[in-house]
């Protein structure tokens, strides 16, 4: 699903709001969780996961799989998401019954 879609999600449920009040909120959800992340903090949402940032050590001797030639990689971080209980039984949950 992409932001329009969920845009166009929530005006179906709330009416009374205007799609640029919806998009704005969005854009400072998504724009807090991003400077969240930036500050090195993590950001839980109840009921659906916790993102955080990890840091993947720099490697020096990987090597390119098409020259075979041993390149340097720097350290770089990566966001982490982990879901929630909930979020995990909901997915997992068994539709054929």
């Amino acid at each position: 699903m992409v932001k329009s879609e969920i845009i166009k999600r929530l005006k179906i449920k709330n009416p009374n709001l205007k799609k640029s009040v919806i998009e704005s909120i969005l854009d400072l959800i998504f724009s807090s969780i991003s400077n969240s992340l930036i500050n090195n903090k993590s950001v839980e949402l109840r009921n659906f996961g916790r993102f955080s940032l990890k840091t993947i050590n720099a490697k020096k001797n990987a090597r390119n799989p098409r020259t075979n030639e041993i390149i340097y990689v720097p350290e770089k971080k990566k966001i982490f998401f982990r879901m929630a209980k909930q979020l995990k039984e909901v997915i997992n949950k068994d539709t054929f019954q």
